[in-house]
């Protein structure tokens, strides 16, 4: 209820006692709300461009076959034949046409047929290893090339984000200009050509890793083995660092350029007048912020890495999936060498959404700009 004051007029009484903070609480409360929901709007936003690429490459996917010279869908059946000697039963007729094109069905019902099929993860049969389904052949594939593509991305990240900060907090020091120009020489070389020397080098001369493979075949395969996963690390070495060898160079260069520009802003500046120790400044506050274009660079780098990764499996006979490409592809198996690049860009795009959900969570403004 209103009460009369000494001026006769009414005041309405709020509904909540002012505080001396409540405009500053109230308003960090909003920014806090706004970044919220702009964090949430950026990623629908970036969820539907994702959507939009995965469906572009399915249907790619789809069409290639399709518009390829002569019948895809015969040749996989005529491949059949000569592999079992016998002709193929309508089951097996039924799914390489829903796959590769069925002449009595429109293009739009296979289209819807397509789709099915990849949500089910049924990719047919392969020709080269008949009657294993695709899909198992590449289940088995898969994990051995992510987890090279995954320890070596990472690794080669830290190291040349790390080098790269230390050669930018003293740009023209004797360490940055001998490495410098040494890592740039170096960074010339393709990669299968480093793994072709590693391979040499240290597997055919000095017998110190072996020549190929991915584990021991005398421990059993056992995720929870020490052993086994001891032997994966070991076989897994040269490929790892091949990749490593061919990755951290572009992050060390990228981080050095943006450390040089980050030295000389006022923040930086202000750590250093007030007597904290370089440590914490070089980190803390100069590579802290020059983080973000690494993070930035590492999304869309994903691409590359596993483009290179194709190539050194191929290289040390690894069991990934650039193997399983190789062996497809001198092969002729069209059903497993369509499912892996399939699959190759699935784990790209994957790998780029995760990065800018990073890069988002570390600096909310890009939210507020995209």
């Amino acid at each position: 209820m209103t009460q009369p004051t000494a001026t006769g007029r009414r005041e309405v009484p709020l509904e909540e006692p002012l505080r001396p903070d409540s405009g500053i609480s109230g308003a960090s409360n909003i920014v806090r709300r706004r970044r919220r929901s702009g964090r949430g709007a950026y990623f629908l936003r970036r969820v539907g461009s994702y959507l939009v690429v995965i469906w572009a490459a399915v249907t790619l996917n789809f069409i290639i076959p399709r518009f390829m010279p002569g019948d895809p869908a015969e040749a996989v059946l005529r491949r059949i034949r000569q592999t079992t000697g016998e002709p193929p039963t309508p089951s097996q007729i039924e799914s390489v046409q829903r796959l590769y094109g069925d002449p009595t069905e429109n293009l739009l019902q296979q289209y819807l047929a397509y789709w099915g099929s990849v949500f089910r993860f049924d990719f047919g049969i392969s020709t080269a290893h008949y009657p294993t389904p695709v899909s198992e052949i590449v289940l088995q594939a898969l994990p051995w090339t992510l987890f090279l593509i995954g320890v070596s991305t990472v690794v080669a990240w830290i190291i040349g984000t790390v080098l790269g900060a230390i050669m930018g907090w003293r740009p023209g020091s004797r360490f940055d200009s001998w490495f410098a120009p040494l890592s740039t020489f170096f960074h010339a070389f393709p990669g299968f050509w480093i793994a072709l020397v590693l391979l040499w080098i240290l597997s055919i001369q000095f017998e110190i890793f072996p020549v190929a493979g991915g584990y021991d075949a005398s421990v059993p395969m056992q995720i929870n083995n020490v052993y086994f996963l001891a032997s994966v690390f070991f076989f897994g070495a040269l490929p790892m660092g091949a990749l490593i060898f061919i990755g951290f160079n572009g992050w060390l260069f990228s981080m050095r350029n943006v450390m040089v520009a980050t030295v000389t802003e006022d923040y930086v500046l202000m750590a250093r007048a007030k007597g904290l120790p370089e440590r914490k400044v070089l980190f803390s506050y100069a590579a802290r912020n020059a983080l973000l274009p690494n993070v930035t660079g590492l999304a869309m780098a994903i691409g590359g890495v596993i483009a290179g990764a194709v190539l050194i499996e191929a290289v040390f006979t690894y069991p990934g999936m650039g193997y399983l490409l190789q062996t497809s592809i001198t092969g002729h198996d069209f059903p497993v060498m369509q499912t892996v690049l399939l699959m190759l860009t699935f784990t790209s795009i994957l790998a780029n959404f995760i990065a800018d959900s990073i890069y988002v969570l570390l600096d909310p403004r890009a939210a507020e700009t995209n």
